[in-house]
């Protein structure tokens, strides 16, 4: 067969979970790094498309069409990612790994994916690529900025929830492969379907919440979004940790968990008899 089956797939999981328990700190955050640098690269390319069209559902599509990649490079290349670790619930229910064990690559993970991801938001904007259409793009991330954080709570924790279902199917479909075409297209398309829905993904805001936000701080964009009618009221570094981040990181670690607690329910591998 060109595909392992649902059961090889959780068994699989289950023993690379219990493989970044055990990796060194350093590994895990110098993986992590590079994971939310790919994240932040596939979001930059995505808004880079967009901004431009005036359409909304063109705009949405376009995003979605160049984003995934982003995805298909953490997996091909084995880079960290908090978001599909959430799967690593799947190791700790089938006793490959501790609770203490997945919640320490989390917190690495989810760190170290920031760093990559709002350092890259950082070059992006200081390296004068906002430039694009004579400022154009500028205005739009601080648009999207904006727009996310003046979502309500509980709107973002259910927007993260569908998001990380999508992006953890998009892991196990990437797994079943056993080919690298195959890998990609197992990650490619669950991430587009979340980002022409417009869901939530918290790695992805951690580079455009900060892109839009250090934009602001450019006089000039800052002229630019106010004259295009962009609602700078919820656009704020507090805005951003606590109207976006926090629910929608919540949301991401339910939809994760979840997945992967059915995929182990229905799929886990039977267990040996014991010796006699």
């Amino acid at each position: 067969m060109n595909a392992f089956s649902p059961a090889e797939i959780t068994g699989n999981y289950a023993l690379a979970g219990a493989a970044k328990t055990a990796s060194p700190a350093g590994r895990t955050l110098a993986l992590g790094v590079w994971g939310g640098y790919m994240i932040g690269m596939g979001g930059a390319a995505a808004i880079t498309a967009a901004h431009a069209l005036a359409n909304p559902s063109a705009a949405s599509l376009a995003a979605g069409l160049i984003f995934p990649f982003g995805l298909c490079m953490v997996a091909l290349l084995g880079a960290e990612l908090f978001t599909g670790n959430c799967l690593m619930v799947i190791s700790v229910l089938e006793r490959k790994s501790t609770l203490r064990g997945m919640l320490s690559n989390w917190l690495l993970v989810y760190v170290s994916n920031g760093a990559g991801a709002m350092l890259l938001a950082a070059a992006f904007v200081y390296s004068g690529s906002l430039n694009h259409g004579g400022g154009a793009l500028a205005v739009h991330a601080i648009r999207m900025a904006a727009a996310k954080c003046s979502l309500e709570f509980g709107e973002a924790v259910v927007l993260g929830i569908a998001c990380n279902l999508l992006v953890c199917i998009g892991v196990l479909c990437s797994l079943s492969a056993k080919c690298a075409s195959g890998k990609i297209q197992g990650a490619y398309i669950p991430v587009a379907l979340f980002v022409i829905c417009g869901f939530e993904h918290s790695v992805a805001n951690l580079f455009f919440i900060p892109a839009g936000l250090l934009a602001l701080s450019a006089p000039e964009y800052a002229r630019m979004a106010a004259e295009a009618g962009v609602n700078l009221q919820a656009l704020s570094w507090t805005g951003f940790a606590l109207r976006n981040l926090l629910p929608v990181t919540l949301g991401n670690i339910i939809g994760g968990v979840g997945i992967g607690m059915m995929m182990w329910a229905c799929h886990r591998p039977p267990r040996k008899p014991a010796e006699t």
